[in-house]
């Protein structure tokens, strides 16, 4: 069983960033994939970015591309999104989760259906 525990959520400007973290805990993270993934109200969720188990290869949404970037720390079992260029439409809860089965060779999935466990979200709101 893995806990997720987001943090880091806020609200922020148009223009601003942000630095969104997740720690997991209850058992060894090396060689699972680790994604992040978000919901706005009335949408589904969707993909962010995804990110290896030792970081050789990290996978992104278009929409953010460029402005967010992810990476993990597998001494501390955490990874981070960093965000940057925060737009409105980046407006969402932001889950962190697990690929549900290890994967130690190209490059991280972006299906949510690959991901078994889930953060409880932290909400991220940018003004205009």
């Amino acid at each position: 069983q893995v806990q997720l525990v987001e943090s880091g959520g806020g609200l922020v400007q148009a223009g601003g960033s942000l630095r969104l973290s997740c720690a997991a805990s209850g058992r060894t993270l090396i060689g699972y994939s680790m994604g992040w993934f978000r919901q706005a109200p009335g949408n589904e969720r969707e993909f962010v970015a995804a990110i290896t188990w030792n970081g050789g290869s990290s996978v992104y949404a278009v929409p953010v591309k460029s402005r967010f970037t992810i990476s993990r720390d597998n001494t501390r079992n955490t990874v981070s999104l960093q965000m940057n260029s925060l737009k409105p439409e980046d407006t969402a809860v932001y889950y962190c989760a697990v690929e549900r089965a290890p994967r130690f060779w190209g490059t991280p999935t972006s299906r949510s259906e690959d991901y078994d466990y889930w953060g409880q979200g932290t909400q991220v709101t940018v003004s205009s």
